[in-house]
């Protein structure tokens, strides 16, 4: 079903590819596109934050499921979409209408889907220095900008980084980093994966000044901070957190993607920390994202259904138990007065910014199974 849209969306890869050059000239020239024009798709809109992080105003785009509307005393889980280079919007139509084709065929728990904007190269990474802090801006802007203008599941159970290519290694470093803030962490033919960054995988034909460039913009040409940054440091540093946090991780690979052996050596690395993951070559394939999720088959869908499977919860249900009783009241008036700034706040009802007379009436409408 969802496999339709491979062609498209490998036609929107490869016309991005060209406009690389152009968008490191720009980027040279100090224009940081930290706002996207919109994405015109269904279900999908484009939304703004001001970022202490990057102390401006950033976009980001969210895919609202048919539910969302339809149920309004429901709350819902969040996937979180990590671009590859290239062009930073323009995956987000067919991957919206991948996973909106698949709620409504029952293949998956109804989600929401947020599209940060990680600009075309910027590898989710905070950059040496500071100009980029595209890490920072994610986790400690974006997702709590999240759980308070929509009606999420505002706890780790409630989240699943996934991302492809550039994105797919953004998905590794966040996820192993914060598997406080994640339930599962999906890589998806992620790249770059090699230990040094100038170092070509084998069957790619990045362009070598642009390669350069990236390597200065982002780690500031210091193989030190790439390591620092390179999502098998971030699995030694952190691989007690992970082991004991129960992070789900799935890492898939087409086996003609140049990225294969590099996430083979990830998958390796991962074993060898006693971290437990998902492996999965994909025969046949190379660097398209959807031809790796079709490739997966039933797996595919079975991993976002164990991961969100009855995670939605009613509104005001604030410990996920599927029922509004005293215990979420005695939540609520725990936390009654202005929410902490970038702190989750899931007692904020009304997404005020403050837990009052409001929300308790919200709660107290609920109440029950």
């Amino acid at each position: 079903m969802p496999a339709r849209r491979e062609s498209a969306f490998a036609g929107i890869l490869l016309s991005t590819l060209p406009a690389l050059t152009v968008l490191a000239v720009a980027g040279a020239q100090g224009g940081l596109p930290w706002v996207t024009p919109p994405v015109t798709a269904p279900g999908v809109e484009r939304r703004l934050f001001a970022s202490d992080a990057a102390g401006t105003m950033v976009s980001y785009h969210v895919f609202l499921p048919p539910q969302y509307a339809a149920e309004p005393d429901r709350c819902f889980p969040v996937l979180y979409w990590l671009h590859g280079s290239g062009a930073a919007t323009g995956s987000i139509a067919p991957v919206s209408g991948w996973f909106r084709d698949a709620i409504a065929a029952g293949l998956i728990p109804p989600m929401i889907v947020v599209f940060p904007n990680g600009m075309s190269y910027r590898m989710w990474c905070d950059s040496l220095d500071g100009a980029t802090p595209m890490e920072t801006v994610v986790i400690e802007d974006l997702l709590p900008v999240v759980d308070a203008a929509f009606r999420t599941v505002a706890s780790r159970e409630g989240r699943i980084v996934e991302g492809f290519s550039m994105g797919g290694q953004g998905a590794a470093r966040l996820g192993l980093r914060h598997s406080d803030l994640f339930a599962a962490a999906s890589i998806l033919g992620g790249g770059p994966m090699q230990l040094d960054f100038l170092d070509e995988p084998a069957g790619t034909s990045f362009p070598r000044d642009l390669r350069l460039q990236i390597y200065e913009e982002v780690w500031g040409s210091s193989p030190a901070y790439y390591l620092a940054q390179h999502p098998s440091t971030i699995a030694e540093e952190n691989a007690a957190a992970v082991i004991a946090s129960g992070l789900r991780i799935r890492v898939a690979v087409g086996t003609l993607d140049a990225m294969l052996a590099g996430n083979v050596a990830y998958h390796e690395h991962l074993e060898a920390l006693g971290i437990d993951h998902e492996f999965t070559p994909v025969p046949g394939v190379g660097h398209l994202a959807p031809a790796v999720m079709e490739g997966l088959g039933d797996a595919n869908w079975a991993f976002y259904e164990e991961v969100f499977g009855g995670v939605g919860t009613r509104i005001g249900d604030l410990n996920a138990d599927h029922r509004v009783d005293g215990t979420d009241l005695g939540i609520l008036l725990g936390s009654w007065g202005e929410c902490p700034p970038k702190s989750p706040c899931p007692a904020d009802l009304d997404h005020d910014g403050i837990v009052g007379g409001s929300d308790l009436s919200i709660l107290l409408g609920a109440w029950g199974e």
